[in-house]
C-alpha cells in the first residue's frame, strides 16, 4: 500500500501596470521583444530597485483571501544563481521573512495549508531556434518579462493525489481572478507550477526521494505529470532501484517526465539580505485598506445567486466556480430576463460544449445576447425546445445569431393550425391499425403519432398544438 505526498510551488504574475522594482510596463506577452526594459530590469551595474507599492497591495490581498497571516515586517533577499535569463546573476525575492505565512484553501472539505507567500521578480524569457545537435542553434533573450512582480505560493505537502493537486490549482486560480490579483493565464505564463512528489511504501516502511517537476503550464499537465511520476516512483520502490533527488521536466508530447538536473538545496543559492531595499513595514491601516478592496468572492456570490435568481445550491456553486462564467451568466440573464432558462442552458449545453472543445469562457464565440434571442424564439413558438437543443452546437461553434441560423435552415416552428390538421389527418389515414389500438385502450401509442408528426414536419411542429389536434382526431370515434 502506497501513500502519495504532494506539495506545490506556484508562481503567479501580479496584475500591476509596472514592474516590481522599476517603472517599465508589464505588457510582455504581446509587445515586441525587449521593448519594455530599462537598466534596472536588465541588471545594469549601479542601478537601484524601487519597490512597487501596488505589488505589495496585491500580495496582501492574496494573503487575506487565502486566510493567511500578514507579516507586518518582511524583508527582501538575494537568491544567487547563474543562468542566461537572469542578467544580475541573482533574483530579488523574500526568503527569510516572507510577506504572508500560514494560509489555507479548502477543497472538498479538506484544508490544504499554504506555508508561505512571498514577493519576487520574474526572469527574462528564453527562445531557442534550430536543432540542438546542429551548430546552427541559436538562443534569444526577451527581457520584457524580467522584473514583472511575482507572488510565489508554497503549500505544505498536504495533497495526496494528482487530482487533489489539480483541484487546488483550479480553486487557487479562480480566487486570484475573482480578487483581480492575477489573470492566472497559464498559456501566457501568468501562472506556473512546480510540483513536488514523493511516495511512501506503508507496508515496507520505505520512502522515495522527493522529485520536483518544473514549470508545468496547465491544470491537465499538472495532473498528468504527477500521475506519471507517481507510477514511476512506485516502480522504483517495488524494484529497489537507486534514485537521486532530482528536478524533472514534463514532456507533454511524450506524456512523460524527463531528468533535468539534480535538485539544488537552499544553501546552493547563497541567500543573503538585499542591501538595496529596506525592510517592508506594514501597518493596520494599510492592511485594512487592502481588505476593503476585496469584492464579492465565490461563496458570497453563490449565496446571492440562490436568493436573487432563485437557483438551487448546486447550480449556484457551479456558475460561481469561475469568475468569467459567473459574469457571463449575469450578462445572459440581462438579455434573456429568465435566470432559470439561462442557468439550465449553461449547465446542460454550454458547459458540455466547452468540455468537449476544451474551451475557456473568455474565448467563446457565443454571445450573451444570443440567450435573449433563444428565449424570444422559444416564447414566440417560432422554435421548439428540440430545435433549440439541435441548433445550440452550431451557435457555439460558428458564433452565428440564433435567428440567422433558424432563418437559414428554415427551422421556424409550424404553428399554423390548418397546416397541422392536414398533416395529422394524413397520418391518421395512413395508420388505421394504430388508430384502432389507441381507441381500444393503448393510450401509449400517442407517442407514436407525435413521432410521426415530427417526422413529417422535420421536428418543426408546435408540440402543444400537435398534441391537441392529435387527441381531437384520435378520441373522435
Amino acid at each position: 500500500m502506497y501513500k502519495t505526498i504532494i506539495g506545490l510551488e506556484i508562481h503567479t504574475q501580479l496584475l500591476t501596470k509596472t514592474k516590481a522594482f522599476c517603472s517599465c510596463s508589464t505588457e510582455s506577452f504581446d509587445s515586441l521583444p525587449n521593448k519594455n526594459i530599462c537598466p534596472v530590469c536588465t541588471g545594469h551595474p549601479g542601478t537601484l530597485p524601487v519597490l512597487n507599492e501596488e505589488a505589495v497591495k496585491l500580495a496582501v490581498k492574496a494573503g487575506l483571501i487565502f486566510n493567511g497571516t500578514i507579516n507586518k515586517i518582511s524583508r527582501f533577499d538575494r537568491k544567487n544563481y547563474f543562468y542566461p535569463d537572469l542578467a544580475k546573476n541573482y533574483q530579488i525575492t523574500q526568503y527569510f521573512y516572507p510577506i504572508v505565512s500560514d494560509g489555507y484553501i479548502i477543497i472538498e472539505g479538506k484544508k490544504i495549508r499554504i506555508k508561505r507567500m512571498h514577493l519576487e521578480e520574474d526572469t527574462a524569457k528564453m527562445f531557442h531556434e534550430g536543432d540542438q545537435i546542429s551548430t546552427a542553434q541559436e538562443s534569444f533573450l526577451d527581457f520584457n518579462r524580467s522584473g514583472i512582480p511575482l507572488l510565489e505560493i508554497v503549500t505544505e505537502p498536504d495533497m495526496e493525489s494528482p487530482s487533489e493537486a489539480r483541484m487546488f490549482m483550479e480553486k487557487l486560480r479562480n480566487l486570484l481572478r475573482y480578487a483581480d490579483i492575477s489573470t492566472g493565464d497559464m498559456e501566457k505564463g501568468a501562472l506556473r507550477c512546480d510540483a513536488n512528489i514523493s511516495i511512501i511504501d506503508l507496508e515496507n516502511n520505505k520512502v522515495s526521494k522527493r522529485v520536483e517537476i518544473k514549470n508545468i503550464n496547465s491544470f491537465k499537465f499538472v495532473e498528468k505529470a504527477l500521475e506519471y511520476e507517481q507510477e514511476r516512483l512506485i516502480n522504483i520502490l517495488e524494484n529497489n532501484i537507486r534514485m537521486v533527488q532530482e528536478t524533472r521536466g514534463w514532456d507533454s508530447n511524450k506524456k512523460e517526465t524527463f531528468p533535468m538536473r539534480t535538485k539544488e538545496e537552499d544553501t546552493d543559492y547563497r541567500y543573503f539580505p538585499e542591501p538595496d531595499l529596506p525592510p517592508l513595514i506594514l501597518n493596520d491601516e494599510f492592511i485594512n485598506h487592502v481588505r476593503s478592496t476585496i469584492t464579492e468572492m465565490p461563496e458570497e456570490k453563490a449565496k446571492r445567486f440562490m436568493i436573487q435568481y432563485d437557483l438551487p445550491q448546486y447550480d449556484a456553486e457551479i456558475l460561481t466556480s469561475n469568475k468569467e462564467l459567473s459574469d457571463f451568466f449575469e450578462k445572459c440573464v440581462i438579455h434573456a430576463k429568465d435566470a432559470k432558462f439561462v442557468s439550465n442552458l449553461i449547465m446542460t449545453d454550454l458547459l458540455r460544449e466547452m468540455k468537449e472543445n476544451e474551451d475557456e469562457i473568455e474565448n467563446l464565440k457565443i454571445k450573451p445576447e444570443y440567450f435573449g434571442e433563444l428565449k424570444e424564439l422559444l416564447d414566440s413558438n417560432k422554435i421548439s425546445t428540440k430545435i433549440l437543443k439541435d441548433i445550440f452546437p452550431e451557435i457555439y461553434k460558428t458564433g452565428k445569431s440564433p435567428k440567422v441560423i433558424v432563418q437559414e435552415k428554415g427551422l421556424e416552428q409550424i404553428d399554423d393550425e390548418s397546416e397541422l390538421r392536414k398533416i395529422i389527418e394524413q397520418i391518421i389515414i395512413e395508420n388505421p391499425q394504430e388508430v384502432e389500438k389507441y381507441r381500444n385502450g393503448k393510450k401509449k401509442l400517442l407517442g407514436f403519432f407525435v413521432g410521426e408528426v415530427m417526422k413529417k414536419t422535420k421536428g418543426k411542429a408546435n408540440p402543444q398544438k400537435a398534441n391537441e389536434i392529435l387527441l381531437e382526431f384520435l378520441e373522435d370515434k
